[in-house]
């Protein structure tokens, strides 16, 4: 990507980039496409009317984070160094997740955690 930095590319940009992707992906009108597609369009829907300027920084931080998210996976399945560092960090992050309890929880055991906006991370299994 040239230009700007990730944070001061538009809005406009930002869309037209996560669609490169989702072209990047599932080529064509596959399932997957189409789901991917229409998943990007409604997450910038929901933002097309925001006027706060935090919440629109935010919602472009978490489109970059989603398209540097994707890259960094592609990176691990093309090294084999980076894939296994990659791989030892989830299961570290999942072991250490497991045994502590998250701030965001109650002391009654309700899980009172935000709902994560979409785009923040990619599953690498």
């Amino acid at each position: 990507m040239t230009g700007p930095a990730p944070i001061q590319r538009t809005s406009l940009q930002l869309f037209r980039d996560c669609l490169r992707l989702v072209r990047h992906i599932a080529p064509g009108s596959s399932q997957k496409a189409v789901a991917l597609r229409s998943t990007v369009r409604s997450e910038f829907e929901k933002g097309r009317y925001e006027k706060d300027e935090a919440k629109i920084l935010s919602l472009k931080a978490g489109a970059v984070r989603a398209l540097s998210n994707y890259m960094l996976y592609e990176s691990g399945t093309k090294d084999a160094r980076l894939g296994k560092a990659m791989d030892t960090f989830n299961k570290n992050t999942i072991k250490d997740n497991g045994a502590t309890k998250h701030p965001e929880e109650s002391s009654t055991g309700i899980d009172n955690k935000k709902k994560s906006l979409p785009f923040t991370a990619i599953e690498t299994k």
